[in-house]
């Protein structure tokens, strides 16, 4: 099948790449004329195991384009999926007028009949607001069609090639038809494709985010009662965890949720819950235990180094908001460095991939380095951010060498008590009894 894409991004470039592989000819558009470049060449913009090469081996089987020119990437095409951004307002709403244009500029650039399918993230009713709009600008036939991606930065291609689940939301049942034939090599292990209005498939991903990021923010909650009450979150969670009707997925205390998607997505669908006159409370709640976790980070690391941190030089590992990705947006890494650099600190960090993406928001602020422990040496604590593989066991009689004093905050709990107990380091973490220093 011909398939157009309209935004080469993480979600635009990611379904290019996949409905290319399955056996589609797939152009994707985007309006930066070097992010083109790169991809033509099969370099990617960001960081995405496997995707790299995924493009690189599509574009050399030409099934996979790129373009800068939107008439170029729908023309002929049987479907045209609009992957842009839809970013929060200063009030939490989503900022539509991207899919807007989008869906402007395809209409104006078809020259026939074309499935659009919407794969951004979008309030209820934007599909039909988009038909419309398509409809004011093109004599063909166009339906819409709401068709939500539930990709994880990280195992992206996974979750397309094998997803849990296809959601397809179409008032045209031809062309929820057509949707459904594009994804139907993706669930030959019987995992379903779920037909429902397009109003359904809209609402369907902003609530399975925001579930996802309320199981977060009430474990990080009940981490901050066990804190203060000397109980072991661990020994909680698997008391709970073990109901089988809840279970252990995101019940893992931290710093909270970041990316591209938990923080907006919850803030959005408050808003448009809002507007529709409906009580949103537990959604406010939910973002701000969220934020509340980075500011109970900075309060521990005050509250044991002191308030002012002149003078003080701290390590961190960890940048990006998750592993196996370089994304930095909302990352909890980002907003408690910021904090601890007001307070005067010294910081010098690591992270396997987020490196130049934290460089491009701090410059000269950091110090940078590409061995983790290379920034250990003469900081007064190392600070665990993001739960990388490669911090999971790491040389600790080093670190220790390393520290001006054994004094470690995870954010993360990616160390067990006794083991930390065990190298005489002093030791705070989210939900679990501090770790006292022992020996010397």
């Amino acid at each position: 099948m011909r398939v157009g894409i309209i935004g080469s991004g993480y979600v635009g470039l990611v379904t290019a790449a996949c409905l290319a592989d399955s056996g589609n000819h797939v152009t994707a558009v985007d309006s930066d004329p070097r992010k083109i470049e790169a991809l033509r060449s099969g370099h990617c913009p960001f960081f995405e195991p496997g995707l790299a090469e995924l493009v690189s081996s599509n574009v050399a089987a030409h099934r996979l384009r790129f373009t800068i020119d939107i008439a170029e990437a729908v023309q002929g095409a049987r479907v045209a999926f609009l992957a842009v951004g839809t970013p929060p307002k200063p009030d939490g709403a989503a900022d539509l007028s991207f899919i807007e244009s989008a869906a402007v500029g395809v209409a104006r650039a078809l020259t026939g009949p074309c499935v659009v399918v919407d794969k951004s993230t979008v309030p209820v009713g934007t599909g039909a607001r988009l038909e419309k709009l398509i409809a004011a600008n093109t004599e063909h036939p166009c339906p819409v069609v709401s068709n939500p991606e539930f990709l994880k930065e990280g195992t992206a291609l996974n979750d397309f090639f094998r997803p849990d689940r296809v959601v397809i939301g179409a008032e045209d049942q031809e062309a929820g038809d057509v949707v459904a034939e594009l994804h139907e090599p993706f669930v030959r292990n019987n995992k379903p494709i779920l037909r429902m209005s397009r109003a359904a498939a809209e609402l369907t991903k902003y609530a399975a985010n925001a579930y996802l990021a309320t199981r977060i923010s009430f474990i990080n909650e009940i981490a901050e009662i066990c804190e203060r009450l000397d109980v072991n979150i661990n020994e909680v969670r698997r008391g709970m965890g073990s109901d089988a009707r809840i279970g252990h997925h995101f019940m893992y205390p931290g710093l909270g949720y970041g990316g591209s998607c938990f923080p907006k997505d919850v803030q959005a669908l408050a808003s448009f819950g809002r507007a529709a006159e409906a009580d949103c409370n537990l959604l406010e709640a939910v973002h701000r235990r969220n934020l509340a976790q980075r500011e109970n980070m900075v309060r521990c690391i005050r509250g044991r180094l002191g308030e002012n941190l002149s003078g003080k030089r701290l390590a961190v590992w960890g940048l990006a908001f998750k592993p196996e990705t370089d994304d930095v947006r909302e990352a909890p890494a980002l907003t408690i460095i910021e904090a601890l650099l007001e307070a005067g600190a010294e910081v010098a960090v690591h992270d396997p991939r987020a490196m130049e993406s934290a460089r491009a928001i701090f410059g000269r602020r950091l110090e940078y380095h590409i061995d983790p422990y290379d920034a250990l040496p003469n900081a007064d604590a190392l600070l665990i951010m993001t739960e990388w593989m490669e911090f999971r066991s790491p040389d600790f009689d080093r670190i220790r060498a390393a520290l001006k004093q054994p004094l470690i905050f995870d954010g993360r709990n990616l160390y067990s008590i006794k083991t930390i107990a065990r190298y005489g380091f002093e030791y705070h973490s989210m939900g679990r009894p501090p770790v006292e220093r022992v020996g010397t």
